[in-house]
């Protein structure tokens, strides 16, 4: 059997100077969290807003909490950013003599919403007429001022981190303009609805208490991809956001819980072992309330490919048919097509 890079020329890295990332086909990452910090600084502080009838200054970043990060898979550019900023500012109102004062709070700056639906709310220190004045002001005027900052922050984002992000492939093909790489959102806007789980004689779901017929549901997957980059694939918060393309709750450590597609899978976390083995506690909301079953995930790396062992007791028996669609379809499926884990080239 052929081993690491032997077979498939896209785990051939030798071949390239800097031994990295063939055809793209790894998952790459590069943090942008200082650089957006110092860009978004940058764009607000001394910011002024000046119509003539009312000017407004941005002072300072009162608070400025988030995080950011550029992926690249398969020559596609993946851009996560959440950010929760308050500024401050000052402004007068014609031959208004001392400045009033007030705030600009921007809860909800991610790649989960469009520049339209960002929040910008704006509050003063002191509610007198010339403040409220100026509040309406910045409602009015100045929101869309600052929206247009936070457009600007994402495209220079996009910009600079598309930069050596997608490499030339080994037949020397340059990589695309980042203008014409698909950029995917973490949460991709899109609803979920997993198979309808009921009980199949009466059509309700059971009662706490009452006793449940279960059975045990065993899988085996393969991946095109080495095992740490499998057990990344289901532990770290942007490739779990990426293939379940909706917005995620995880907490990677024993005891930790974790909560997808909306709230339709949950559980917590019993055991980890880095590219190794994930057991779970893991209901499907649908399920009878209180229940849970138990999954082991054993990870066995090949010397060309990543078997995935699942293993999942205490499925209630009426749903078991229903609960291993899901499993291929939302998370195996899913993983390969996001992932580029499911391709083999003979």
């Amino acid at each position: 059997m052929a081993k690491w890079g032997e077979g498939d020329p896209r785990w051939i890295v030798e071949e390239r100077p800097d031994a990295t990332n063939v055809n793209n086909w790894h998952w790459t990452e590069k943090n942008a969290t200082p650089w957006s910090k110092d860009k978004l600084k940058s764009l607000l502080i001394d910011y002024v807003i000046d119509t003539g009838s009312a000017k407004v200054t941005i002072t300072e970043i009162e608070k400025l909490e988030g995080e950011s990060s550029a992926n690249n898979r398969k020559g596609k550019l993946i851009f996560f950013y959440e950010w929760n900023i308050v500024a401050k500012w000052k402004g007068w109102l014609p031959g208004q003599e001392s400045p009033s004062l007030g705030k600009i709070t921007i809860p909800n700056l991610s790649e989960e919403n469009s520049l339209e639906d960002i929040d910008v709310i704006v509050t003063v220190e002191e509610t007198d007429e010339q403040s409220e004045q100026l509040k309406q002001f910045m409602y009015n005027v100045g929101r869309g001022k600052v929206k247009e900052l936070m457009g600007q922050y994402v495209h220079e984002l996009k910009d600079e981190f598309s930069k050596g992000m997608i490499l030339p492939k080994k037949d020397g093909v340059n990589p695309p303009k980042p203008d014409c790489v698909s950029n995917f959102k973490s949460g991709f806007n899109k609803k979920i609805t997993m198979d309808p789980l009921v009980n199949s004689v009466s059509g309700k779901k059971d009662s706490v208490g009452h006793k449940i017929d279960v059975v045990t549901i065993t899988s085996t997957e393969t991946f095109q991809c080495q095992a740490n980059a499998l057990y990344e694939a289901l532990t770290r918060v942007e490739m779990v956001t990426a293939f379940t393309r909706a917005p995620v709750k995880l907490e990677p450590v024993k005891g930790g819980d974790f909560a997808f597609f909306g709230g339709n899978v949950s559980g917590k976390f019993e055991e980890l072992i880095p590219c190794k083995r994930i057991q779970q506690l893991w209901r499907l909301k649908q399920w009878p309330e209180g229940h849970f079953s138990t999954v082991m995930m054993e990870i066995d790396e090949k010397d060309d490919h990543t078997v995935l062992t699942l293993t999942q007791t205490g499925v209630p028996a009426a749903e078991e048919d229903a609960t291993r669609n899901n499993w291929k379809r939302y998370y195996w499926d899913s993983i390969k097509q996001t992932f580029g884990f499911g391709s083999f080239l003979g």
